[in-house]
């Protein structure tokens, strides 16, 4: 199957899920994320604002850290140190920082939250399709760092295929808990 149809097909399931459900589950993956050492050790983490009912991670962002979220301008993604009621709607309708809160260089990050349409147990993930972390993650300055991808158990399969662009991710979190990829094993 084509990464477009897998695609299709994943964002329909996530989107199947009611209020209740997604918050639910939404709260279990901030339960497990909270008790991630990788989580747990870091001081600067990356993370993203729920758009198209992604797992929310609002309320990670109450705990005492450095947080950053993305900008999207032109093909890259721009980290912008968080702080509340910072943020208003950027390209794709997405929430971002404003564009003169201070920005987060590849140097001080730790950790990074990662969004997933879907996954596989060996940690590539199938995003909406631009690119974005793909490009950013292949970037020396970025290769090595933390990454976790976030995503519902529903969107986890054994394997997604994979193109030389694609980078796997150390680890993902579901509902059901972290699982390290094989990257990781």
């Amino acid at each position: 199957m084509y990464k477009s149809e897998l695609r299709k097909i994943y964002l329909q399931k996530r989107r199947s899920l009611c209020l209740q459900e997604w918050e639910a589950k939404s709260k279990q993956i901030c339960e497990h994320l909270k008790a991630c050492d990788s989580l747990r050790s870091a001081k600067t983490v990356l993370s993203y604002c729920s758009v198209r009912q992604e797992p929310d991670l609002q309320e990670l962002l109450t705990i005492p850290k450095v947080w950053g979220l993305p900008r999207c301008v032109e093909k890259t993604l721009l980290w912008h140190v968080w702080t509340p009621g910072s943020l208003r709607s950027g390209n794709f309708g997405i929430p971002e920082p404003d564009p003169d809160s201070p920005t987060l260089e590849a140097e001080q990050v730790d950790l990074i939250l990662v969004p997933c349409v879907m996954c596989d147990r060996r940690g590539y993930r199938l995003g909406y399709g631009g690119g974005f972390y793909d490009r950013m993650l292949s970037q020396p300055e970025w290769q090595g760092k933390a990454t976790i991808g976030v995503l519902f158990d529903v969107a986890v399969i054994d394997e997604l295929p994979i193109d030389p662009w694609d980078r796997p991710l150390d680890a993902i979190c579901t509902e059901s808990g972290l699982i390290n990829t094989y990257r990781s094993s």
